[in-house]
């Protein structure tokens, strides 16, 4: 497996995560669990299932540690630093820090793919086969019948399998892209020279995440959206915060618009669209495309297993059970949350319904997520709107960073965490914060909610000072002031009023 460009890092990388010389196992007579796909979902049940005692094998026909570690979290995480330091030097001049910049593309992308190869061995065929004592199969995989699994000549038997193969990129219908030439998440990590100009089509997590880092690396970006606002999910003054940010930062943002063709014009790719009635065009070098995922269902037999799916992916009950109670299925191929984190719970939940008769439910999940711009963007639960349409009564709370003194000394205050409540009562039904570390302080929402504590628990929490998350303090405070009615203060001023009479 040749992984481009062809380093002495990414070489690292193919051997642990696909190795050239890979003799898949004997096949047992039954396995426990059989499981397709080693990403997230997949590296979580066999090694999970494995350390419980089970036999176990798991199938990967193309990268172990999916997405995720190829060109999803990491490699994306790891560019994002480069280009925020570089972001921070050139707009340090307040704190006094005067420098002159050279910045490095080819030296960013380096550091990426050797921190990439160094984590590869977590998610290593080898690892699974020598550490966990997994049968690792590395090949295409296809059902053969409800409780069989094809692996080139091989024929693989159990008891329960577990589907998780994952989701690509999708591509958007665009006349022409294909021919004009254009990169996915999966391809963007291995340029080795910045384009100068850059599109990004889709203003999603993937596009505002990429767009920025390439707009802070030094190339001229536009970021094409069809939609009003950029990530269309988020409240729309949060997003208004990361638009604003994004425009401040030289990013072309354009909104609203319909791209109708691509062409390459000798060494450019053209991009033509239509806002309202009025036609444009742009110039560009590279063409980022960030729309969307499509599962990975297609060569799988899942018709022989007797296994219904859509082109959402799998269809799965709330266990996690497929059509075929005998094979389950976990993460991007069946889910609607399509991060790592959703994937690893699901596993965990599949690991304990398919192989030790539990009932866990995914809709008893909660969910948070994060998208990794400057500021982030995280949230957990129901934003107001859904609240509201389930027929709660909401009360939301919001206090803005400029009122956090750690946040206004960073200089990071443009912000916000904003808390949604079911109306008389501390109970969280939903959480937003907008600021530079907003996928750290997240999860404090989260765990409240995951064990039923209020805002008050919150509240009466002492959180350290200075730090951003004393934010999440302040919203506390805000909620124990609503408590405050007029009625109860008169009663507590007569109250001291009494004892400063005794």
């Amino acid at each position: 497996m040749n992984i481009l460009p062809d380093t002495e890092e990414n070489r690292l990388l193919a051997e642990n995560v696909h190795p050239a010389d890979w003799v898949n196992p004997v096949p047992t007579e039954r396995y426990n669990l059989a499981v397709i796909g080693a990403g997230t979902a997949g590296l979580v049940c066999a090694a999970g299932a494995a350390g419980l005692g089970g036999k176990i094998a798991l199938i990967e026909r193309h990268l172990m540690g999916g997405d995720c570690l190829n060109a999803g979290c990491v490699p994306s995480k790891g560019i994002i630093r480069a280009a925020r330091a570089a972001h921070d030097a050139r707009n340090s001049a307040g704190l006094g820090v005067n420098s002159d910049l050279n910045f490095d593309f080819s030296v960013a992308m380096e550091r990426m793919r050797r921190i990439r190869a160094g984590l590869s061995h977590h998610d290593s065929a080898r690892r699974f086969r020598d550490e966990l004592g997994v049968d690792v199969f590395i090949g295409e995989a296809r059902f053969c019948g409800p409780d069989c699994i094809q692996v080139g000549d091989t024929r693989l038997f159990f008891a329960k399998a577990a589907v998780c193969s994952g989701a690509r990129a999708a591509a958007p219908s665009i006349p022409g892209l294909a021919e004009a030439g254009y990169h996915t998440n999966e391809t963007i990590f291995s340029l080795t020279e910045l384009p100068p100009r850059l599109a990004v089509i889709g203003a999603g997590p993937i596009g505002c995440e990429l767009a920025q880092a390439f707009a802070r690396f030094g190339s001229q970006v536009t970021l094409l959206q069809s939609g009003a606002q950029i990530l269309e999910r988020e409240d729309r003054d949060a997003a208004e915060i990361l638009h604003d940010t994004l425009r401040k930062e030289g990013i072309d943002l354009r909104l609203g618009v319909s791209i109708k063709e691509a062409q390459r014009r000798g060494s450019d790719r053209i991009i033509y669209m239509q806002k309202g009635t009025a036609l444009q065009e742009i110039a560009v070098d590279e063409i980022l495309v960030g729309v969307g995922r499509a599962p990975n269902t297609e060569g799988l037999g899942l018709e022989a297993a007797g296994i219904t799916y859509d082109s959402a992916g799998i269809i799965v009950n709330d266990t996690l059970q497929t059509s075929n109670p005998h094979v389950y299925a976990a993460g991007d191929i069946c889910s609607k949350f399509k991060f790592t984190h959703t994937a690893d719970a699901q596993a965990r939940i599949l690991i304990a319904n398919a192989l030790f008769m539990g009932r866990q439910k995914t809709s008893a999940l909660t969910i948070p997520w994060c998208t990794y711009t400057d500021p982030e963007i995280a949230h957990v639960g129901l934003y107001a709107q859904n609240a509201q349409k389930q027929g709660y009564e909401v009360t939301t709370l919001t206090v803005s960073l400029s009122e956090v003194d750690r946040a206004v000394i960073d200089g990071e205050s443009e912000g916000f965490a904003r808390v949604h409540l079911r109306s008389g009562s501390d109970r969280i039904l939903g959480v937003t914060i907008v600021a530079k570390h907003a996928g750290e302080m997240i999860s404090e929402f989260s765990l409240a909610i995951t064990n039923g504590l209020g805002l008050k628990a919150i509240a009466k929490t002492i959180h350290p000072y200075p730090t951003q998350a004393e934010a999440l303090k302040k919203l506390g405070d805000a909620y124990n002031r609503t408590r405050l009615t007029p009625f109860l203060k008169r009663l507590l001023t007569g109250w001291l009023k009494w004892q400063r009479r005794k």
